[in-house]
């Protein structure tokens, strides 16, 4: 099973004095990469936050956000009367400017509206902190259900290369011929005379060289590897990243030593379907 990076969550609770809002979106990134963003008063709380959200979610850039909304009385902020007093009191030793001139030009002046600092309340902490876990389980889902979809997308490219390894296969033996007729002609136009045991040894050395035996078995071997590992309890895109790395030096390796047309133009199909992967791999967890 795969899961992708790609993962969005929202909770919402009502509090006795509040709404809270708690949402966490990803994003594919090589390691974990955290944005944290909630209001001051939970600010103690923020190491725990962010070591809930490396645990649960492993790797990925992830942005955390608790929106708090107060609700009838409950305000944060309150005005400060001392300060704009103290405001309107030396602006007008230099200004005739009325009252209700000087109080709008006070309250725009700094200090003049006080954010008080609301004291943590546990009970009320152990709600949202629940509120937080529930909506790691919906992120965790949405990026298991994205897993899903990139898994068969996964399959099917696979499918298409095992394919293309099929066809090569069967163009191989007329791959050999091919060769051999083009040095046999070669030889005939130059109309020179050889040594035809030296011509075989020579034909049978230089087809060694192009021999690609071994490549076709080590890259069916990287494909089922690659299905393995999709099935595996553990999502690691690193792990097939690195099969994909495999899979690509083996057909590099097939296109360089083909020497037919034919087989060239399969070995092109194979490595576009293998970049695909590649692509669809940056998401996977």
């Amino acid at each position: 099973m795969i899961l992708s990076m790609t993962g969005y969550g929202k909770t919402e609770i009502q509090l006795p004095t509040k709404k809270v809002t708690i949402e966490v979106k990803s994003l594919n990134s090589k390691n974990i990469d955290l944005n944290v963003r909630i209001p001051s008063y939970y600010k103690e709380k923020e190491l725990a936050i962010r070591k809930k959200l490396a645990t649960k979610l492993v790797r990925g850039k992830v942005d955390f956000s608790i929106y708090v909304e107060s609700i009838g009385e409950n305000l944060l902020s309150q005005i400060n009367k001392d300060a704009i007093q103290i405001y309107m009191k030396q602006l007008k030793e230099i200004s005739n400017a009325s009252d209700l001139e000087l109080l709008q030009m006070a309250v725009k002046l700094p200090e003049t509206i006080q954010t008080l600092r609301e004291p943590l309340d546990e009970q009320e902490w152990k709600q949202i902190d629940d509120a937080i876990d529930k909506t790691l389980e919906k992120i965790v889902l949405y990026r298991t259900d994205e897993g899903k979809t990139l898994q068969q997308d996964f399959l099917k490219r696979i499918n298409f290369i095992e394919v293309f390894l099929e066809k090569i296969v069967e163009l191989d033996p007329q791959r050999v011929e091919n060769v051999k007729t083009k040095l046999q002609k070669a030889i005939v136009e130059l109309e020179a005379k050889v040594d035809e045991n030296r011509f075989e040894q020579e034909l049978i050395y230089y087809l060694e060289k192009l021999d690609i035996t071994e490549e076709k078995v080590r890259l069916k071997n990287h494909l089922n590897y690659f299905l393995k590992e999709l099935d595996a309890p553990i999502s690691n895109g690193k792990k097939l990243g690195f099969i994909t790395q495999e899979m690509g030096r083996e057909i590099n390796t097939i296109g360089s030593k083909a020497n037919f047309a034919e087989m060239q133009q399969v070995v092109v199909q194979m490595k576009d379907e293998l970049e695909k992967i590649k692509e669809q791999n940056l998401n996977v967890l």
